[in-house]
């Protein structure tokens, strides 16, 4: 890893700002290539048909087993989910840290640093209000919540919200006065104990920047420990994606054997108004790559496509992190200082494809259970969906915990997530492939504005 100075001929310190030269990622994604070369996103589609099926002989709707007997065998198969959620849990943190420091080392100058955080700061706000603009919309057009049966709701909120709403209690503690209150950490380990992730970018940033100003030789041996560090999440995410369609099968089978098929036939307009939405929050960004970035959306679509079908597959962002910006760099020709560093910021931060679903799923709710939202309601709707979908980590189900803190916010009883709960993981699974394909159009964004 090189160091060397933008201008030695200044003689002012702060213009006198040193390079580091970030390898690209193409050598730190080889032995991820295997997956995509599998057909991994096919395994695991095929894994989600079988753990449907499998749900079903479980559960209710055919009644072969007890109740009893059908949980027990459901958490015995949904042993290699849990252990896989536990991996991609482990290894965001120190991936995310490695990666925007790496990022910021690699950035040209403070200036420019300084530049591309505004610009990309304003971008992720607007893209994400558009999101929820149209999950609000399409949901309010569709009318989904007229389709569902009210004996179902009342057996889901008797069957299992109780243990929902226990998981999320403390979440709803978590308001968006909170979350810019907390902003910067006070004690990163204890973030990072308690998952915290926008205190650990923020601190993670500060770092970074500090780390570009001090002297080469002090520098240049952390950042090649990050190097190492980035090499050793990656071949961790490689072994953890070895267990993806065992994953799914299992998670998929205990949620359908748990709910039946009623529940999930029933909740089918709710999922087609998500997926509706989510299409057309593509095609904007599609509209971002034509208008403004001036490249072919049909190419920009087919030279991430595998990106998408990997995030679609694991439910992750987090996980197909490194070979987003592989892609990015290789495919998208983005730049490797632009590419490093808001990718894994985009994968904390701007979650286009949550936002929107939360939006649909709290209206949903409110006309399921008779909740009017007036315009005021609305406009604080969308403040605090883009205050709480900052900083989650960008990991299978987190998008579960953010909607009990927007429900709670806007007065919707919480044992409505036992109603949606049932599908989360195929639209989980939706949204993450549309997160995935936000962070790239925003890299590309970037590096056509930013010189």
């Amino acid at each position: 890893m090189l160091r060397k100075s933008v201008n030695n001929n200044s003689k002012k310190p702060k213009d006198n700002v040193e390079l580091i030269t970030i390898k690209s990622f193409k050598h730190k994604t080889k032995q991820l290539k295997s997956l995509l070369k599998n057909k991994l996103w096919l395994q695991v589609i095929i894994a989600l048909i079988f753990g449907i099926a499998f749900g079903i002989i479980l559960g209710p709707t055919i009644g072969i087993f007890s109740a009893q007997t059908a949980n027990t065998i459901s958490d015995w198969v949904a042993i290699p989910g849990n252990i896989f959620l536990s991996v991609i849990q482990m290894v965001v943190i120190p991936l995310i840290f490695a990666s925007i420091i790496l990022g910021i080392a690699s950035s040209k100058n403070i200036k420019q640093l300084k530049k591309i955080g505004v610009t990309i700061t304003i971008y992720f706000i607007i893209t994400t209000t558009i999101a929820i603009i149209i999950g609000i919309f399409i949901t309010n057009l569709i009318n989904p919540g007229q389709y569902i049966n009210k004996d179902v709701l009342v057996i889901s909120d008797q069957g299992s919200s109780q243990d929902v709403s226990v998981d999320l209690v403390d979440n709803s503690k978590n308001t968006v006065p909170n979350l810019i209150t907390n902003i910067f950490p006070t004690n990163v380990f204890s973030s990072i104990i308690k998952g915290e992730m926008l205190p650990i970018v923020i601190f993670t940033i500060i770092f970074g920047i500090a780390l570009i100003n001090i002297k080469p030789k002090q520098s240049e041996p952390l950042l090649e420990v990050l190097s190492s560090l980035q090499d050793v999440c990656i071949t961790i995410v490689k072994w953890a994606m070895v267990l993806a369609p065992i994953a799914v099968f299992g998670l998929i089978t205990k949620v359908t054997s748990q709910f039946g098929i009623d529940t999930l036939s029933g909740l089918g307009a709710y999922m087609l108004t998500v997926i509706l939405g989510l299409l057309i929050l593509v095609i904007v960004y599609l509209l971002i790559v034509y208008f403004i970035v001036k490249e072919n959306p049909f190419r920009f679509l087919s030279n991430i496509r595998d990106v998408q079908l990997l995030a679609f597959s694991t439910s992750s962002s987090a996980v197909v992190m490194p070979i987003s910006i592989k892609t990015a760099e290789e495919k998208l020709k983005v730049r490797p200082s632009i590419a490093q560093f808001i990718i894994p910021l985009g994968t904390t931060i701007n979650m286009d494809g949550t936002a929107l679903y939360q939006a649909v799923a709290t209206i949903f709710l409110a006309q399921v259970y008779g909740v009017n939202i007036g315009l005021t309601a609305l406009l604080f709707l969308i403040v605090t969906i883009v205050g709480a979908s900052i900083g989650t980590p960008g990991t299978p189900g987190v998008g579960i915990v953010i909607l009990a803190v927007i429900l709670t916010s806007v007065g919707i009883p919480l044992l409505g997530i036992a109603l949606i709960i049932g599908v989360d993981r195929i639209l989980d699974m939706c949204r993450t492939a549309v997160n995935v394909t936000g962070d790239l159009t925003a890299s590309l964004f970037i590096n056509k504005v930013i010189k």
